[in-house]
């Protein structure tokens, strides 16, 4: 996941607004907007500033967020890291179908279970093969 589409998780978890969380940290719209649309870098200060009316440090808004287009295990989308881990279905991802999918959004959002992650390998493996 890149910066600024975890932080538009970040926000969409919350049920927070852009105003929302431009109030709470003294953060205009629009350069808000920028971030999650990834048009701008944050600097530190303001990442800084997002982790805090987030109530997360830093360290733990990018733990999620791949660096030079690496998938680690922490940057893996929620219910994604518990397929791999499951012993029988887990056996069925390679690392390029691990990429493939780290990168799937469904209407804006990503899948939230195991499942679901499940039901879309599937599907696209029988579509591909």
């Amino acid at each position: 996941m890149k910066l600024h589409e975890r932080l538009r998780e970040l926000r969409q978890e919350r049920g927070q607004r852009l105003k929302d969380v431009s109030e709470i940290a003294g953060i205009s719209i629009p350069y808000l907007s920028d971030l999650e649309r990834g048009r701008t870098n944050p600097s530190l200060d303001t990442l800084q500033t997002l982790a805090g009316a987030y109530g997360i440090t830093v360290h733990d808004l990018l733990l999620s967020v791949e660096f030079y287009g690496e998938v680690s295990q922490q940057s893996l989308p929620k219910g994604l890291a518990e397929l791999i881990a499951d012993p029988v279905l887990g056996q069925q991802m390679t690392p390029d179908w691990i990429s493939s999918l780290s990168r799937i959004e469904l209407r804006g959002k990503r899948p939230q279970t195991k499942e679901d992650w499940y039901d879309i390998f599937r599907n696209l493996k029988r579509i591909l093969e």
